[in-house]
């Protein structure tokens, strides 16, 4: 397995990474993922991942209600030391109005709450699941880097930002010499590009790395859709696809087509290549990959170990390629002053 350096830190992570949203189960979204409660299947999946080198696996305080968190953590129990636990919080997990945000309040009830569940007494990394935009920045970043120096937390991430979130939060953070964000959790995938408009260019400049979630596509790119033929009668796409970002077919298809023809070059499955193009792209540094069992865990475990052509990426990046929104399709007329980060 290939380490990556994260983002400005000292701390590598492996290129996969296993998301354990499909722990715990409990209500129709999670279980839409496939999600798993059953202790058995849950560490012979781990049991795999640390066998390949899978040595980070990323959680949140709100999937399935906590039970990812605490399944994962009865998973890990005698090899703590063996691996790296990223999780989240800022959504809602309670009833109570202070029960969501990035208050000082919440922030710490989450980070406690998530560690009885985990039976760590820290996490490596600690995300903010999405932007607050009624607590102040700095009340924000001052909680965080406390975690930090208590020990409760190795590094700090955010997911889900914009361009202008991240970089004021890191400027606040620079300003008092508070820990800095190392890692940008977000979507990306070849059918979702529009991380790469401002974020990518941002995470280059600041040294941000990026730990992609849903990396195909909310299940796009999984090779069971192609042009002309039904979604699958049995496939968690059915409820799923609603939920993530709508994607027009004829350009699902196109890129799917490409990915078959790249496929049939390589010998290798369409959401081997999909994953291993994410790999090869500027700022990424893990990619989250789910299974809701061994075969598909192994599966996104062969995604790794080679590398595209250039032709070939070519061919991936012409097949996706979309017009950015204003301003970056006026930005990218003068690449004299503006030139392409990727």
């Amino acid at each position: 397995m290939e380490y990556r350096i994260l983002g400005c830190s000292g701390l590598k992570v492996p290129v996969l990474s296993f998301g354990a949203g499909t722990f715990g189960g409990g209500n129709e979204f999670f279980d839409a993922w496939g999600a798993t409660a059953d202790a058995t299947q849950v560490r012979r999946i781990v049991d795999i991942c640390l066998e390949a080198g899978v040595s980070l696996f990323d959680t949140a305080d709100v999937y399935s209600n906590g039970r990812s968190e605490e399944v994962l953590g009865r998973a890990l129990e005698g090899r703590r030391n063996q691996v790296l636990i990223s999780t989240k919080a800022t959504f809602r997990l309670g009833d109570g109005p202070n029960d969501v945000g990035s208050s000082r309040y919440h922030l710490r009830k989450s980070i406690e709450g998530s560690l009885h569940r985990l039976g760590t007494d820290y996490v490596d990394i600690y995300h903010l699941h999405g932007f607050d935009a009624l607590t102040p920045i700095e009340e924000v970043q001052d909680t965080l880097n406390a975690f930090v120096h208590e020990g409760k937390v190795r590094y700090i991430a955010c997911s889900n930002f914009s361009g202008w979130h991240l970089m004021k939060s890191l400027a606040v953070a620079d300003r008092y010499g508070w820990t800095r964000y190392v890692a940008h959790q977000a979507y990306y995938s070849l059918v979702g590009r529009e991380f790469e408009w401002e974020l990518m260019p941002l995470g280059l400049d600041q040294k941000v790395g990026t730990l992609v979630w849903s990396p195909l596509g909310w299940g796009r790119l999984t090779g069971k859709l192609r042009r002309g033929q039904p979604v699958p009668a049995v496939s968690r796409l059915h409820k799923t696809s609603a939920n993530g970002p709508q994607v027009e077919n004829e350009y699902l298809y196109k890129v799917v087509d490409a990915l078959d023809a790249v496929a049939a070059e390589t010998g290798k499955t369409v959401p081997q290549i999909a994953l291993n193009w994410l790999l090869q792209r500027p700022t990424v540094s893990s990619l989250i990959v789910g299974a809701r069992n061994e075969e598909q865990l192994r599966q996104n475990l062969g995604a790794v170990g080679w590398n595209l052509t250039a032709e070939q990426m070519a061919v991936l990046d012409k097949a996706s390629e979309t017009q950015p929104v204003y301003p970056y399709w006026h930005q990218r007329q003068f690449p004299e002053r503006n030139p392409a980060s990727v």
